[in-house]
């Protein structure tokens, strides 16, 4: 009977390892798959990031123009383009 009793004690210790052996094998294709997906997929917070940049180098190239034709209008303010400002625009 004590043996029975001592091996039924000493039982939970002997599989706690092997427990968690199987659950990590059972999580790792789960694990896997989500990291391939978090991978392939934008976040919201990365498309916002990458949206801001694209439209401060757009905003960048606009105020490059901007400051050409400014220049050639003092250089020459009798060129029919001293208008209006008709050129790149950002965010169109």
């Amino acid at each position: 009977m004590r043996k029975v009793l001592l091996v039924l004690a000493i039982l939970p210790l002997m599989t706690a390892g092997c427990i968690s052996t199987a659950t990590s094998i059972v999580k790792a294709p789960f694990q896997v798959a989500g990291k391939a997906v978090d991978w392939t997929t934008t976040s919201q917070e990365e498309s916002d990031r990458n949206y801001g940049r694209k439209m401060r180098k757009q905003e960048a190239e606009e105020g490059k123009q901007r400051k050409e034709l400014a220049k050639r209008c003092r250089k020459d303010p009798r060129r029919g383009e001293c208008g209006q400002y008709q050129g790149y625009r950002a965010g169109e």
